[in-house]
């Protein structure tokens, strides 16, 4: 197994924020340098941390913490880059190397439906026929000229026959993609991860990933706000990036943001260790590394939803709704997390326990925000008359019972 190479910061010097903190209003702007203070403050200074982090929440969102009820559609995990944390990805002929065929897609997003979902998030390698000719193979013979091609037909075929929602996680995108996918899907997705181009490097996590070079997502997340395309994004922690390259992250998501406005969901993802990958041996980030890092997310975008995922923090998931997050991300009673196998889904009653325990209320919402559905419902055809019949009187979904 080829192994990582993980970069460190400089030993941290811990300073204390709490003046700052005690004079910092809820949704006041916050700077890069007061950001990265922030996430290396004394431990002391970490309540107030959280406590300012949750006024911003409060203030922008109070008393509920949303959920998005999916099906998990991994449409193919043939992938050409070859990430250092991924156990997704697999080579042709490796075992559990699959593609979907149309009726495998449409089995479970009805099996999904009968469950009350609403979301059918779609992932898949990143074009993977420009490395693979078995691949190109599998495409000729579905009747498909690229993946894209087939997403595409997938989600039309979703958003057709069910009344799923698509939300595809397809990797790099050109304007006319972005374009093509946005007219079967009301919102889409990809992780910026990190800004960080020394994880490029020979032995670093993105060593041999083509389609992780920072720049090509940005420019992919950028063409979204120029099309208007409700957005998902964000940054992955304990790969091998600096406190620094975190914050960086995250200025680089809420400079798109404010110079677009489509960045519906900025997602907090931790690293998680697994036996199979070349950074079996990595450390994991802290609970209270997740923690600044939400918090942090929270004060520099206070009018952007903010989620991490509970099942790569479990046991003790729900105190991270003491750091300001005000979503859980896709839920699913039927699918596993793909990405995260190991790691399985809170069960939903469970979910709803945990939020309740701190004073808070879970609601399932659509794919796309409430906020971001009139840019969607406004337009004519198949895709804004699915969002108005799945719509409730707030925005959130209708919540169907299970049959």
């Amino acid at each position: 197994m080829t192994s990582i190479t993980i970069r460190t910061s400089a030993p941290e010097l811990r300073t204390s924020c709490a003046v700052e903190l005690a004079d910092l209003r809820p949704g006041t702007r916050i700077s890069r340098d007061f950001a990265l203070r922030l996430m290396r403050c004394q431990e002391d200074d970490l309540p107030a941390l959280l406590a300012t982090a949750r006024a911003a929440k409060v203030k922008f969102k109070p008393g509920v913490i949303t959920y998005s009820r999916k099906v998990f559609l991994p449409l193919t995990n043939l992938c050409r880059d070859y990430c250092g944390y991924c156990t997704f990805r697999r080579d042709p002929g490796q075992p559990g190397a699959h593609t979907m065929t149309p009726e495998e897609v449409l089995a479970v997003a009805r099996a999904g439906e009968r469950l009350g979902c609403t979301e059918a998030l779609f992932s898949l390698g990143d074009k993977p026929e420009l490395l693979f000719p078995e691949m190109r193979g599998i495409l000729r013979h579905l009747g498909y000229r690229s993946t894209l091609h087939y997403l595409e037909a997938m989600c039309e075929l979703v958003l057709r026959e069910t009344s799923l929602l698509p939300h595809p996680n397809p990797g790099l995108l050109s304007a006319e993609w972005i374009a093509r996918l946005a007219a079967v899907s009301p919102s889409m997705g990809l992780m910026l991860e990190t800004t960080s181009s020394d994880l490029l490097a020979p032995g670093a996590a993105h060593d041999n990933a083509p389609d992780k070079v920072p720049a090509k997502r940005l420019r992919t997340i950028e063409e979204a706000g120029k099309q208007q395309v409700p957005f998902t994004t964000g940054l992955l922690i304990g790969i091998g990036e600096t406190v620094e390259d975190r914050v960086d992250t995250l200025i680089a998501i809420r400079e798109l943001h404010e110079r677009y406005g489509h960045i519906q969901e900025v997602i907090v993802q931790n690293f998680r260790a697994k036996a199979a990958i070349p950074m079996a041996h990595a450390p994991e980030p802290s609970q209270g590394e997740m923690m600044r890092a939400v918090a942090v997310a929270r004060l520099l975008m206070p009018d952007v939803n903010i989620q991490a995922p509970p099942n790569l923090s479990a046991p003790y998931y729900e105190e991270l709704l003491d750091a300001g997050l005000n979503d859980w991300g896709g839920i699913s009673p039927l699918t596993p997390d793909y990405i995260n196998p190991e790691k399985p889904w809170p069960h939903l009653e469970e979910l709803r326990l945990r939020t309740e325990s701190k004073g808070l209320q879970l609601r399932q919402r659509l794919p796309v925000y409430p906020e971001f559905l009139p840019m969607i419902v406004s337009r004519s055809g198949l895709l804004a008359e699915k969002l108005q019949a799945a719509r409730g009187c707030d925005g959130l979904a209708i919540e169907v019972r299970a049959a």
